[in-house]
């Protein structure tokens, strides 16, 4: 464990660094979040999310995961998306891919990886669904940029498609879904211009016709 110490006394730089500029800060944070994001992204280590928006812990509630996927029978998703809309009230719901992203990178190979295989399928049903418009691009580094945009795409609209999402829209909490991509060679993020903000902007086949007492708090 010795080569973990680092870890630790970074930890006690970054109070005393807190408490210095603001003594209550701690205090603060640990009486209550109250977000009005949540961060969808991938789990790749150059992607801070905070730190690329410039925003405070307590400031953005995040979940992550290889690729930045959001399936529908992923129940961790779910929940933490359930926990964010209708308990924190989050009013954005970011979802973030990055180029260079190397789930997509796998998801466009055909080679053997392991358990991951079957969750970077969801990725190769976009690559399938897009095949026409991807493989018309020649340059194979503008192809897989393009996979990774049609990615988060797809993500925003998984998001839109969950009773969560539809049930905040119908008692009319304000809820946007967004779809971002992160260079990671310059820092900088890209808007999509994929937000939805309310069900008339989802396929029909999609919307869920919901009861009153389904989606009352």
């Amino acid at each position: 464990m010795q080569k973990l110490r680092i870890l630790f006394q970074n930890n006690q730089d970054w109070v005393k660094s807190r408490i210095s500029k603001d003594p209550a800060y701690f205090q603060r944070m640990a009486d209550a979040q109250d977000p009005l994001y949540l961060w969808i992204g991938c789990s790749d280590s150059r992607v801070p999310a905070n730190e690329i928006v410039g925003l405070e812990p307590g400031e953005l509630f995040v979940h992550r995961n290889v690729a930045n996927l959001f399936p529908h029978t992923d129940f961790n998703c779910l929940s933490v998306l359930e926990y964010g809309v209708d308990l924190l009230k989050i009013q954005h719901v970011i979802i973030c891919g990055h180029y260079g992203c190397n789930g997509v990178k796998a998801a466009m190979e055909d080679h053997r990886l392991g358990l991951v295989d079957n969750w970077l399928r969801n990725i190769r049903d976009v690559y399938a669904h897009f095949k026409d418009e991807l493989e018309a691009i020649k340059d194979p580094k503008e192809r897989y940029n393009r996979l990774v945009e049609l990615n988060v795409m797809q993500q925003v609209l998984n998001v839109c498609h969950t009773t969560i999402v539809q049930g905040a829209w119908m008692r009319n909490q304000p809820l946007w879904i967004h779809g971002w991509v992160y260079d990671i060679a310059t820092g900088t993020l890209k808007d999509l211009d994929c937000c939805v903000s309310g069900i008339d902007q989802v396929e029909k086949i999609y919307r869920i016709r919901l009861s009153k007492k389904d989606w009352l708090n």
